[in-house]
């Protein structure tokens, strides 16, 4: 193995064997083998269906042992098409549930179908597509602007695609959603789950469904479901193709597609719960358990696969590899990946084999790796901490910026001063360079305010607490600390002035995320002031509720406006996205030097950094150039309700300062006006202001 500079590395022990290629169905000019992993098993035995009677049962054949757990058979009856499943049994013992009764899915099915109401087979796929040359687009880190979203709530409810395309693979690249990410300015699509998921037992008995998808039942097949109506009647390989052919379009418009992937957990939920695949085929060496069996949860989801073991490390790679390369996808956000890093002993570790070979497997050469740098298991927050090669999504940096532009202001409200003074805010603004080592910098962390996972950027600024009734927990799930602020009215409310202060709070946060340094995540629909209502948790609302609405009032295409107006002076000024940070004794290259000014022009002092009530910051960037002009802004930023006089700083070498942006404008107003070093302007209470320095 080596790295993408041709350096040779030392492969993971066994991670990388080749007894454990080829896993699951090759298809060759006399049928097919199958190759399934077991190392306790005692048979392993293929099942073939009728295509159309997927009970009827048409063949078997029995699997060999060939060395190292692999269980392998050749049969012309393997072909493009079959529908069928595996049969495996083994030694009662603790931690082992072999039950020869049970039909299994392989593992590494690239295709699944449903039988009855909960009965599932995989299916032989193909897997051919004419590409017609398209490559990736392969945005560059500092340009990389990723937009969260739901691949059906994203074109369920839009107009102007038609409806048989709605809530589809096909939807999501018609050209009026294309034309949305375009014009918008984001250059990279992150999918909430799209592999093969089933909905919980416990949801299904309230009447919901699990939307978001975090409970995979296959790590290779793509959701049915997602697919046009058409192609699921064709089957597997339909689906697959229009899944294709959604990357094909993206990618001709330039646009990335990133999957949230979830390796962490499976369906198969606790002890008890479904046995589908992973369980039956081997259950002690594919998920965490103690001596006894019993299950050690991290993920909170009833189990946590086992990476510490070759094949379920091995199979997180090889579906990478697969989505990667044969699916051309761009990019993976790893769902509570800290699981992902977690040693023999249960411990995380950013050495561990699979965390390494994930980003030197060159295969991934290229591929955006991004964690969610924690679990709910012991030892398992770990923000910072994945090394070289992985960006981290910066939850330190969505709780200081929700707390400066909304907690800290409620609590002001009542209190008369804020608890803390703008220091931490400043650090988020530059990069975090206190969680992201100089060697990784500011590209490493993944800024977000919002998420799929918590209120709406609108319900962020509407709710002070959580509104979950009907998720069916009684109001006991999501998160209760939430960092939001009502602004006065719990919800809806007509008061003017509340409505005006919220919407300004909106344009903060938004101006926060996408001028600091660092890679923003936008959350789909926080664009547009999107609500739901003040449940922080709608996983299990597959409605209205959740689809992005595309009928707006005027507020809201205003609030749309000044996004597009931000992601362009993003764009436009590379001081604002530097690669790496700054070092003291000099200039680096794709760097930005900073400095920081007070509300009189002045050098920050100690003091004004840890006064809490002072919250008024100047802050230049000036990039270093490398592969782009030099380029110098100023972000102005003033954290209380009180209005403030603002002296702009004398910089040498700075003649005037050109406005290019304000939140304190209910609509991105056409800019240009000049001022001049030592100039003082009136700021609003709680507002920004960028300009570029000539």
């Amino acid at each position: 193995m080596v790295t993408p500079d041709g350096a040779a590395t030392i492969a993971p022990a066994g991670l990388l064997s080749p007894a454990l290629d080829d896993l699951g169905v090759v298809l060759g000019d006399g049928g097919g083998t199958l190759r399934v992993w077991s190392s306790a098993a005692e048979s392993v035995e293929l099942v073939m269906f009728d295509d159309t009677d997927l009970d009827w049962i048409t063949d078997t054949v029995a699997l060999t042992r060939t060395g190292e757990g692999v269980w392998s058979a050749t049969t012309p009856l393997l072909r493009a098409g079959v529908r069928y499943g595996v049969r495996v049994d083994g030694p009662q013992a603790p931690g082992n549930t072999f039950n020869r009764g049970t039909l299994l899915l392989d593992p590494y099915a690239r295709g699944l179908v449903r039988t009855g109401y909960d009965g599932w087979r995989s299916a032989v796929v193909d897997g051919s597509f004419d590409w017609g040359g398209v490559t990736k687009p392969a945005v560059p880190m500092d340009r990389t602007v990723v937009y969260e979203g739901h691949l059906k709530g994203l074109s369920k409810r839009h107009p102007d695609v038609p409806g048989a395309l709605r809530g589809t693979y096909a939807g999501l690249a018609h050209p009026a959603m294309v034309q949305h990410f375009l014009d918008l300015g984001v250059t990279s699509i992150q999918l909430l789950p799209v592999h093969a998921f089933a909905t919980e037992p416990r949801l299904l008995q309230h009447g919901l469904t699990n939307y978001w998808g975090y409970n995979t039942l296959n790590f290779f097949a793509p959701h049915a479901e997602y697919a046009t109506e058409d192609a699921r009647r064709q089957g597997p390989e339909a689906v697959l193709r229009e899944f294709k052919g959604m990357v094909r379009l993206l990618h001709e418009a330039g646009l990335e597609v990133i999957l949230d992937v979830v390796y962490n957990h499976t369906a198969e939920e606790g002890i008890g719960g479904p046995r589908s695949s992973l369980r039956g085929i081997d259950n002690r060496a594919y998920y965490r358990q103690q001596d006894d069996g019993a299950y050690i949860d991290v993920t909170g989801c009833g189990n946590s696969l086992d990476t510490s073991t070759d094949a379920a490390a091995r199979l997180v790679l090889d579906s990478l590899r697969y989505w990667a390369q044969e699916v051309q996808i761009d990019g993976f956000r790893f769902d509570l990946a800290a699981t992902l890093g977690r040693d023999a002993s249960h411990s995380f570790t950013p050495d561990h084999p699979l965390l390494r070979a994930i980003v030197d497997d060159p295969a991934l050469e290229g591929v955006k790796k991004i964690a969610e740098p924690w679990d709910v298991g012991m030892g398992g927050w770990q923000t910072g901490n994945f090394g070289d090669g992985w960006s981290e999504w910066n939850d330190r940096y969505r709780d200081r910026v929700r707390n400066f532009w909304l907690s800290d202001v409620d609590y002001a409200r009542r209190a008369s001063t804020s608890p803390v003074g703008i220091g931490g805010f400043a650090t988020r603004l530059a990069g975090s360079a206190n969680t992201f080592s100089s060697d990784r910098g500011p590209l490493a962390g993944v800024n977000f305010v919002t998420a799929h996972d918590g209120f709406t950027l609108r319900d962020l600024v509407s709710y002070d607490v959580k509104h979950n009734l009907g998720n069916g927990e009684h109001n006991r799930d999501g998160a209760d600390t939430n960092r939001s602020f009502n602004h006065g009215a719990e919800g809806p409310t007509d008061d003017p002035h509340i409505l005006a202060t919220r919407r300004k709070a909106m344009r903060n946060l938004l101006g926060t995320l996408l001028l600091s340094a660092g890679v923003p995540m936008l959350t789909a629909g926080d664009e547009f002031g999107r609500t739901q209502r003040g449940n922080n948790n709608a996983y299990c609302h597959d409605s209205a509720l959740t689809w992005l609405a595309w009928e707006h009032a005027d507020w809201q295409l205003e609030l749309h406006a000044h996004v597009r107006h931000l992601l362009r002076m993003r764009r436009e000024n590379p001081a604002l996205r530097p690669m790496r940070f700054a070092r003291l004794e000099g200039q680096t290259p794709s760097a930005s030097v900073m400095e920081w000014y007070d509300e009189h022009g002045r050098t920050m002092s100690i003091d004004r950094w840890t006064d809490p009530a002072h919250r008024t910051l100047q802050y230049v960037a000036a990039s270093t150039p490398e592969t782009e002009e030099f380029n110098r802004v100023l972000l102005m930023v003033h954290g209380t309700e009180r209005p403030v006089d603002v002296t702009l700083p004398e910089i040498d070498g700075v003649t005037r300062f050109v406005s290019l942006w304000s939140s304190a404008e209910e609509a991105p107003a056409t800019h240009g006006t000049h001022h001049a070093p030592g100039e003082s302007i009136a700021l609003p209470g709680t507002a920004m202001h960028l300009f570029r320095a000539e």
